[in-house]
């Protein structure tokens, strides 16, 4: 199979799966209703993705991997920190109030196995967390940042960029953000980061 049609077919399964899993909630969703909808076979999911459980690992993910592959090259690449956490922010906002992420929470909320939210955490958080720290490590270096505890510091950045964003939007309390809404957030996060970081070094010193 040409690459090109392969990811085509995967982008099908996905969305098929993404909407299955928005009208149904994960336990209702199977791999066979998810091949129905995207026209695909029972049993080229399961080659692909294993089952179902690995079906929508892959989804999260591909979510998050935009933000872990800007890390990840920027880290290799040694690109300056302030430009990697200026870039980050935009982006990782923007993917944590996604429509995609958003369907993926409220499934998740909603499911009592646990098993679609421990995914989420593995692929997202616990894969994205420790590489903002190994930014944070090189921002305090380079002089960007003060703190002791590198994921203490992460912990408070992620409060200060997407705060109760996420969860007002798993609610249906807010619309989706513009682009200028969302790039003002992010610089407004790192700006306030700053400020408590050195605001709380001046105060144990």
């Amino acid at each position: 199979m040409r690459d090109e049609n392969k990811a085509a077919r995967r982008d099908r399964i996905e969305v098929a799966a993404l909407e299955l899993l928005a009208q149904k909630g994960y336990l209702a969703t199977s791999m066979l209703s998810v091949a129905k909808r995207a026209r695909a076979s029972n049993e080229t999911l399961y080659n692909w993705y294993g089952n179902k459980q690995g079906l929508f690992r892959s989804l999260v993910e591909a979510n998050a991997g935009e933000v872990k592959a800007l890390l990840e090259d920027d880290l290799a690449q040694e690109r300056p920190p302030e430009a990697t956490l200026k870039a980050l922010g935009p982006l990782l906002l923007g993917l944590l109030i996604s429509d995609k992420a958003i369907t993926l929470n409220r499934a998740a909320a909603a499911d009592p196995s646990g098993e679609l939210a421990r995914e989420l955490t593995q692929a997202g958080r616990d894969t994205v967390a420790p590489l903002i720290a190994d930014v944070f490590v090189k921002a305090r270096e380079a002089g960007i940042l003060t703190f002791d505890d590198a994921a203490g510091a992460v912990g408070l950045y992620l409060d200060l960029l997407v705060g109760d964003l996420q969860i007002r939007r798993v609610l249906g309390a807010i619309p989706a953000m513009k682009q200028s809404e969302i790039d003002r957030r992010a610089a407004g996060a790192l700006d306030n980061l700053r400020i408590l970081l050195n605001a709380g070094q001046g105060a144990s010193s």
